[in-house]
């Protein structure tokens, strides 16, 4: 079957139909993630006693495939009488996922910070929360962009697994395309060409925010 520019061009609008979904889950999957994987890096740090449950949870979240994690959600949760909507399944189900490896970026975000740091604020009477937001957390951040952008641009070729449950993203729109014209090169070649440019503006903004956090030298 020989490649169709003209029909990869006609098909365009119809697969441009998910992207705003994909933009979405994207931003919404990232931010759950992130407040997810902080928050079991803080339980983790909380007492000795609740560190190897944590520590066993994040694990058991890296250690499982995000497909079985969404099929889990999605396909079983009902037999149990919970169901959801496919979509707050897709931002959670990914959110969920990576939060597991986020926790690690904020392990050793946190841990780069010299510990003299805390000490300091805890010698001039701050409490643990504001040593953690007013000291910790503003150097923490420095530490932990770049690996945090780039789990951001992860989550967002993740996305195409949403198509399993339903969720009316790029991939599940041009899947859509080609059940209906049996023609499949042309809209995976639009759909790849879409999550290239997607990748690329989004690898600009991390590096962007590098650079205004001092991360990297900006160019010269």
């Amino acid at each position: 079957m020989n490649f169709d520019f003209g029909f990869a061009l006609k098909i365009l609008p119809r697969i441009l139909e998910g992207l705003g979904n994909t933009l979405v889950v994207s931003v919404l999957s990232f931010v759950c993630a992130a407040m997810l994987g902080f928050l079991w890096e803080m339980l983790r740090r909380s007492h000795p006693f609740v560190r190897p449950i944590v520590q066993f949870v994040i694990d058991a979240i890296r250690s499982t495939p995000v497909l079985a994690q969404l099929y889990f959600a999605f396909y079983v949760l009902p037999y149990y009488g919970i169901t959801l909507p496919s979509m707050f399944v897709g931002v959670f189900g990914l959110g969920f996922y990576y939060s597991g490896y986020m926790s690690e970026v904020f392990k050793a975000g946190i841990d780069a910070v010299p510990r003299g740091q805390g000490e300091a604020a805890e010698s001039l009477g701050l409490s643990w929360l504001d040593t953690l937001v007013f000291v910790i957390a503003p150097q923490m951040l420095r530490n932990v962009a770049a690996p945090l952008g780039a789990y951001s641009v992860s989550v967002l070729k993740a996305t195409p697994y949403l198509a399993v449950i339903a969720v009316p993203e790029l991939l599940s729109s041009a899947f859509d395309v080609a059940s209906d014209t049996y023609r499949y090169a042309e809209p995976m070649f639009v759909v790849g060409i879409l999550f290239l440019g997607l990748a690329s503006v989004a690898v600009a903004l991390v590096g962007r925010l590098e650079r205004r956090l001092g991360v990297v030298a900006p160019p010269h």
